[in-house]
């Protein structure tokens, strides 16, 4: 049955208390309200655009300006529900709108053509990867040059507009190219509609002298279209919690482990609920960490192989039975392929099919549908639980450090915990931070997100400002590396992932900065070192001083020593707690965890390994 959809509700839950991520997610389609005519001087392309963005839950596009969107940009300002929000680059636009995505559901940018849109193109893989929607616009050619032959500035120089196009259909599950004003209503509906159903990116390109033209079509507010949701086949669905079930049920010590596709799924209420019921041990993939709430009394923590956190990988691989809710088993979530796990102890649950140990793959299956039907049929059994409270035991604490002593990353990170709240969010960057992160301890309601599929360096700072826009109400607290933070992407701007830290500014946020400056690719020397894993160090307070130069409120510092920390924290949430905080963090190049030690030996084995004899 389709649903028509006049506006789409965001579900923004208050705590991970039922599983829900902190972030919201797109959750309640509702039917369409009465039609309303119009003036028709608002009846345009541009502003059709707009009001769709801020019906499906966006009140906050990323843009950069660009002769070919200039138009559009007006019309979109002109929407007063909606906020445009101007980058320094139209990478950082793309990771903002990936972090503001995670946070509200969905995620808007804009840019120019071929040369900004080739630019966003990485942000937009990210987002891809990690089964965010997004809806990417771009200001394309006048409407009168297809077909022409004619070559345009900010193009390779051939009569060929389709270059971007071609790019975007890899990384993106629609592309709209709207060049006259007949079917754009309907192609712009068939793409935000479609990113809203695949949770993936479209492409949405818009002739730069059409924005601005009434048409017909757009007289009317809203105009429905359907959203068909997506369905169970109810005989599939049967068999596969009957053949689980009965799998379960035999099992002696049987664990649940969460993986990322629980937010695709829409499925991470089920399941903490099929956890509730079960009794079982429970766990989750590094790359779903925030998206199960460890406040469970059965949390066991993340199950990461040989870095899984303490007593949790020994527990999960000597089960039984594991299912395993949206799992992605690639090379970095699974430490090189080392995971001990057996296929005939499994149940692979995915988005739309299950698949049962050694048994059949049951298609047309909802994930959200299964875990909920499931969690009536299974025996309580917490076993596996019980084995975990018998072995665990708290870890020590990091040596106590001397007096000025250089500061270590442990001793940062046992600091940073102090800081978590129900009132805070932590954003990680690709790297050491990732393995530092996973061991913090989130509290109820705490938010938490990062890149791991995709793994783009530089990722965090555009993801911070889409994220804290997205969530004014929560302070995020950063964990940047010094490479990530100075990593270039275009030769004339090599400041590129630093430079949206003024768009933070202009936005007037109040997030917790701290940039870990060791010299280097940490990650990157552990799997494989040499000369190019070294950068030139820069001042980053002093970087930030000058983005800043006296506009907007910020507070920068530098820290050597524990003590120096201590006041710079207590300063961020004292006196400076309504200020854009950046504390660079000095340590040792060579001070990382342990965890990091042993995912760069295991991953440079998998990555060395010879070719196959022929």
């Amino acid at each position: 049955m389709d649903t028509k959809i006049g506006s789409v509700d965001v579900c923004k839950p208050s705590s991970n208390d039922v599983g829900s991520p902190p972030n919201g997610i797109v959750a309640t389609i509702q039917g369409s309200v009465s039609p309303t005519v119009i003036n028709s001087s608002e009846a345009t392309l541009g502003r059709h655009l707009a009001r769709r963005l801020v019906q499906v839950g966006v009140t906050d596009v990323f843009s950069v300006p660009g002769d070919f969107n200039l138009t559009l940009l007006d019309h979109l300002i002109a929407e007063p529900e909606l906020n445009l929000i101007g980058c320094c680059n139209e990478l950082n636009a793309g990771y903002a709108a990936d972090g503001y995505a995670r946070s509200r559901g969905v995620g808007a940018c804009v840019v120019t053509c071929t040369v900004g849109g080739l630019s966003v193109l990485n942000a937009i893989a990210g987002a891809y990867s990690e089964s965010l929607p997004l809806i990417c616009i771009v200001g394309g050619p006048n409407s009168n040059d297809f077909g022409t032959h004619w070559i345009l500035h900010h193009t390779i120089g051939l009569p060929d507009f389709s270059q971007e196009l071609r790019c975007f259909q890899t990384v993106t599950c629609y592309q709209a190219v709207v060049n006259n004003l007949e079917d754009a209503h309907e192609l712009i509906d068939t793409a935000i509609s479609t990113s809203l159903k695949e949770s993936k990116p479209v492409y949405i390109s818009i002739s730069c002298n059409l924005a601005a033209i009434p048409h017909p079509t757009f007289s009317l507010e809203p105009v429905p279209f359907s959203l068909s949701p997506k369905m169970s086949n109810k005989m599939g669905l049967e068999a596969a919690v009957e053949a689980t079930a009965e799998f379960l049920n035999k099992a002696v010590k049987p664990v649940l482990v969460g993986g990322p596709k629980l937010r695709v799924a829409k499925a991470c209420e089920a399941f903490v609920k099929l956890a509730d019921t079960s009794g079982y041990a429970l766990a989750v993939m590094p790359s779903a960490k925030g998206l199960v709430p460890e406040h469970h009394p059965h949390f066991i923590g993340t199950y990461w192989g040989a870095v899984s956190t303490a007593f949790c990988a020994e527990i999960v691989e000597s089960a039984d039975a594991y299912l395993f809710a949206g799992p992605i088993f690639s090379d970095d979530s699974s430490v090189g392929y080392s995971l001990l796990l057996k296929k005939e102890k499994a149940i692979i649950v995915q988005p739309d099919r299950v698949v049962i140990a050694n048994g059949p793959a049951i298609g047309s299956v909802s994930m959200k549908d299964f875990l909920g039907a499931l969690a009536k049929r299974l025996k309580h059994n917490n076993t596996a639980y019980e084995n975990y409270h018998r072995i665990f035991f708290t870890e020590g604490h990091p040596l106590e450090a001397s007096p000025r002593e250089l500061l270590r990353v442990n001793i940062l990170f046992q600091h940073i915990q102090n800081l978590l709240s129900s009132e805070t969010a932590v954003i990680v960057e690709t790297g050491d931070s990732w393995f530092s992160c996973q061991r913090l301890k989130l509290p109820r309601g705490c938010g938490y997100e990062f890149q791991m599929q995709y793994g783009s360096i530089g990722w965090s700072v555009g993801a911070t400002l889409g994220y804290a826009q997205a969530v004014p109400e929560k302070r995020i607290i950063a964990c940047i590396g010094d490479g990530s933070f100075q990593i270039p992407a275009v030769i004339f701007c090599p400041v590129v992932t630093a430079q949206d830290v003024s768009t933070m500014l202009r936005c007037g946020q109040n997030t917790i900065i701290f940039l870990i400056n060791n010299g280097g690719y940490t990650v990157e020397v552990q799997i494989h070192d040499g000369p190019y894993n070294v950068i030139k160090n820069w001042d980053y307070a002093a970087l930030v001083d000058a983005i800043h130069n006296g506009e907007g409120n910020c507070w920068t510092t530098k820290v050597f020593c524990e003590e120096e920390l201590i006041e710079a924290i207590d300063m961020a949430i004292g006196a400076k707690k309504d200020c854009l905080c950046f504390i660079e963090v000095i340590v040792h190049k060579d001070d990382t965890s342990k965890d990091v030690l042993e995912f760069g030996t295991r991953v440079s084995i998998v990555n060395s390994r010879p070719p196959n004899s022929q």
